[in-house]
């Protein structure tokens, strides 16, 4: 289903279903040949960022041309997902680990099938990148994967690892399952993983090493080798090792690849307070300074706010920044599933994982594991995608096109929001997630916001209530001087609406004017529970997440919703 919409404005490149992009922004037409008007856009699209070098394929570019296009679907299966708003949303993982990681456990179907009962209809499995993984545990897991796919088509089960940045922290790499999925992947790994390059590089050979990481990845695309492949920064603030320039770098090496990072780590079952966990810090953000970390960052960066990163829960932080400069760099939650809490088994006697790539199959040992840091696949986080179909592409289109929403122990059912010409109640109108909508100046739009409050119980047995939803604005300002900045001044929540209901569905909106500047908008979501001004001061956000204190920051206490971001531009 199309979410374009026609007040007699060119809105082609925002629709969902593809079609030709306008002549502005397709770079192999001259802009002799182009109207005064086109050219005129166009010089404000490249002059903002938003457009050349790569920027149009993942902001303005269609995301489900592909689709369109009529190609084939990968996965027959019709399972899966919850529909609204014109998508099928399906809720995933990209950041798990399996018996073939040095510090992993569970069998790759173990994760799978706890993953699809907890209501995942797509994972990555991700094992760590290491000489011995690069070695043997590409090729060992694949049979396993195709196994998994076979035994549950309910779920897609993409192929993946866990990339050691290099120069950085760690990345989920995977790509579109097919005949070269193996081959690709080894290739990626022995090539750019951090774990193999030679001990003498400098910083800048190393830098330099993971953007040609990203780009091959890219060639592989482009050559045909497969179908797909996605790049997301994984736990970014944990160590502080993931600059601001860096993470620029990645995204501009390919836009199609490289295209986000967690906006929520996984292990956050590691806060779950003593006696009944083992009392840590949520996300294992424990961590200070080193001589490898960015200097410029401040020291709460290395710790969790409401369980999120600082990159992505400081209002007019780092992912604020990003967004400014028009770039598309969408967040997500994971597990980062290793071992989990509560369970009941541990390695298999008798495991060579040097010799082997792997761990024996676990066994039952009858102890409860009270302080492991993580939770099953799908048991607390999701990253809910809005594809077109429940297909491997279509989950990958729609992570590519930031139509993508996250939260924390199912704090909400369901969202829809879009941003539209103000007045226009057609149905399913607006640009959704991760969507640009292009106006000319003057032109008043509004956010319309869909909810499906909570209902059900989630899986630590009671039903979340919603208290508050902020929509988060700044101005669109185009390229920064400095690639290390990691603030942007005009970004403030303009809006807190108060949640009184516990059930139903709600519909909000929000004027946001006429347009005199282009902007961009996100929405996030909150029980309330622990608050407190963002880091930037009240007047910039007045009620965002607290700080989390390792020993006392109960999860399942503490849960958000976070949306990406939507973009609306003078045309």
């Amino acid at each position: 289903m199309g979410h374009g919409h026609d007040h007699s404005h060119d809105h082609s490149h925002t629709t969902a279903d593809g079609g030709d992009l306008p002549e502005a922004l397709d770079l192999s037409v001259p802009t002799a040949e182009l109207s005064t008007s086109d050219a005129s856009r166009r010089r404000f699209l490249l002059g903002a960022g938003l457009l050349g070098a790569g920027a149009a394929a993942s902001v303005l570019a269609h995301s489900g041309a592909a689709e369109a296009a009529g190609l084939p679907h990968t996965h027959g299966h019709a399972g899966g997902g919850t529909a609204k708003g014109g998508f099928r949303w399906l809720a995933g993982d990209h950041h798990i680990h399996t018996q073939y990681s040095s510090d992993g456990q569970y069998r790759v179907l173990d994760q799978a099938q706890k993953g699809h009962a907890y209501g995942l209809d797509w994972l990555v499995i991700t094992d760590h990148g290491s000489a011995t993984h690069a070695k043997i545990g590409v090729d060992k897991v694949n049979p396993d994967i195709v196994k998994t796919r076979s035994e549950l088509p309910g779920l897609l089960t993409f192929q993946g690892l866990e990339w050691n940045i290099p120069a950085a922290e760690h990345a989920t790499v995977f790509v579109h399952p097919g005949r070269n999925e193996v081959d690709v992947l080894k290739r990626f790994e022995n090539a750019y993983d951090g774990s193999l390059q030679p001990a003498t590089n400098t910083v800048a050979q190393n830098e330099a090493m993971a953007i040609a990481g990203i780009r091959f990845l890219g060639e592989q695309v482009r050559r045909r080798k497969i179908d797909g492949a996605l790049f997301f920064a994984n736990h970014p603030a944990r160590r502080g090792v993931d600059s601001p320039h860096e993470i620029r770098n990645w995204r501009d090496a390919d836009p199609t690849v490289a295209v986000g990072f967690e906006g929520a780590p996984g292990h956050q079952a590691a806060g779950i307070p003593a006696p009944n966990g083992r009392g840590g810090a949520r996300g294992l953000y424990d961590n200070n300074p080193s001589a490898a970390s960015y200097p410029g960052y401040p020291l709460e960066s290395y710790r969790t706010w409401g369980g999120f990163d600082w990159m992505t829960a400081t209002v007019g932080g780092l992912w604020d920044s990003l967004l400014a400069e028009g770039k598309a760099w969408w967040i997500t939650v994971n597990s980062d599933s290793h071992v989990n809490y509560l369970d009941q088994t541990e390695r298999g006697p008798g495991s060579d994982f040097n010799a082997n790539g792997r761990y024996n199959d676990p066994v039952y040992n009858g102890s409860i594991n009270t302080q492991a840091g993580d939770f099953w696949p799908g048991y607390y986080g999701r990253t809910n995608v809005g594809s077109s179909s429940f297909s491997y592409r279509s989950v990958m289109d729609g992570l590519r096109a930031g139509r993508v929403w996250v939260d924390h122990g199912r704090l909400i059912k369901g969202l829809d929001a879009r941003v539209r010409v103000t007045g226009d109640r057609r149905a399913s109108t607006g640009t959704p997630l991760g969507g640009v909508l292009t106006v000319k100046r003057g032109t008043s739009t509004e956010l319309v916001l869909e909810l499906d409050l909570q209902d059900v119980p989630n899986w630590a047995g009671f039903i979340p209530a919603l208290k508050r939803v902020d929509v988060i604005v700044g101005t669109v300002t185009g390229p920064v001087a400095d690639k290390d900045t990691f603030t942007t001044p005009n970004t403030t929540v303009v809006k807190s609406f108060e949640i009184n209901r516990t059930s139903g569905k709600i519909s909000l909106s929000y004027p946001l004017g006429r347009l005199d500047k282009p902007f961009y908008l996100r929405i996030r979501g909150t029980d309330g529970n622990h608050t407190q001004p963002g880091l930037l001061g009240s007047a910039v956000d007045p009620h965002g997440p607290r700080l989390d204190v390792a020993g006392a920051a109960d999860p399942w206490g503490d849960l958000w919703f976070y949306t990406n971001p939507i973009w609306v531009l003078p045309r």
